[in-house]
């Protein structure tokens, strides 16, 4: 374990004299920029799969779609849930929370779907969760112990995306091959 080196005294002055830096102190490791960069390229990411997940919410049909949706509102509302704790990690960290819908799809990792057929929705949110979970598995590991709170905040999206990716690997198995329209 290391030897903790810091006085209190100065740990105290240093609180005091850039008190406008919030939570961000001398300790914080990270290129804050790029954390803030890629918190906001998540946030994106979040909000185009909750709109992804509404879109197959409100326009799945067929004869298993009850379940299958009600699934796609549970996700929307869960990854809506994700936004809003990244949004405020980029302000915790006094940045801004990009939420320009010009630029949206362009910072997202994942891609928006408009598919008609409720196999095919299930595959795209499902392929859009694997890239979550991509990318996110990188990122907690790339913040390290630089950032270990929003390391932490990546590792609980983390667990969700996977549960979600669980989740429509499940409703892929249980809908009968050769069900187009489903």
């Amino acid at each position: 374990m290391a030897e903790f080196l810091t006085d209190i005294e100065t740990i105290r002055n240093r609180a005091r004299m850039e008190i406008e830096k919030g939570p961000v102190t001398d300790a914080y490791g990270a290129d804050l920029d790029r954390v803030l960069q890629v918190l906001n390229e998540a946030l994106a990411t979040e909000i185009v799969c909750t709109l992804r997940y509404k879109r197959h919410y409100f326009t799945a049909s067929g004869l298993y779609s009850e379940p299958v949706a009600a699934e796609f509102l549970e996700h929307a509302q869960e990854e809506q849930e994700h936004a809003d704790k990244l949004a405020k990690r980029i302000v915790q960290l006094g940045g801004e929370p990009d939420f320009d819908p010009d630029t949206l799809t362009r910072r997202s990792h994942a891609q928006y779907d408009a598919s008609a057929d409720l196999i095919a929705m299930i595959k795209e949110d499902l392929v859009a969760e694997r890239v979550a979970i991509a990318a996110y598995t990188e990122i907690a590991q790339w913040l390290g112990e630089k950032d270990p709170t929003t390391r932490r905040v990546f590792e609980d999206l983390l667990a969700q995306e996977e549960e979600h990716a669980d989740d429509l690997r499940g409703l892929i198995e249980r809908i009968p091959q050769g069900s187009t329209r489903a």
